[in-house]
């Protein structure tokens, strides 16, 4: 059984969780960098980025988490996850900065301007269900990053390696593929 982390500071985490249990996993809720040891992956859910990362700072996991991606854990950031994930960010500095992609906050617009739309992903499936909330989107990737989907021209997946990261919230929808796919494709 896969041991898969869900930072649980803040934002989408109990919808995480119920999903990775319906997909037979044993989950652990972080909050302090000791639950970070003897995972096989880390989901980072969607939330607040800024908030995330004062709470990062105040329970002493930035770093711990920054060493685990560098030495390879797989981890899945859904929307400021991806935000955290993020090499670089537009007009903003950089949290965890260890994904190769350049990722806009808040690109599609107000909590007003949220929807749900179908994607598909080849790599994954079709007519996968994407909820958007105040979602960023990913301006560029770097050498070796994999897009695997792209809404109205803006990339909204993507992998680097060992590391996923999408705009919108899978965990928001009754469809696992995404989900699943991280676990057993990258974990």
């Amino acid at each position: 059984m896969k041991i898969i982390g869900v930072l649980a500071l803040q934002g989408a985490v109990r919808e995480h969780v119920q999903m990775l249990d319906a997909l037979g996993c044993q989950t652990v809720l972080v909050k302090h960098k000791e639950q970070l040891v003897g995972l096989d992956g880390l989901v980072l859910p969607g939330g607040e980025s800024t908030t995330m990362r004062k709470l990062l700072y105040r329970y002493d996991l930035l770093e711990p988490i920054r060493t685990l991606a560098q030495q390879g854990l797989p981890m899945f950031g859904t929307c400021a996850g991806l935000i955290l994930l993020a090499k670089e960010l537009v007009d903003h500095e950089p949290h965890l900065a260890v994904m190769d992609v350049v990722v806009a906050r808040n690109s599609y617009g107000r909590q007003v301007d949220s929807f749900e739309v179908e994607l598909d992903v080849p790599a994954i499936g079709e007519a996968i269900s994407a909820v958007f909330i105040r979602a960023p989107h990913i301006v560029s990737v770097g050498e070796g990053v994999e897009v695997l989907a792209v809404h109205e021209g803006k990339i909204v997946l993507a992998r680097d390696r060992h590391l996923l990261g999408c705009s919108f919230h899978p965990e928001l929808t009754t469809d696992s593929r995404i989900l699943e796919y991280f676990v057993t494709s990258m974990v």
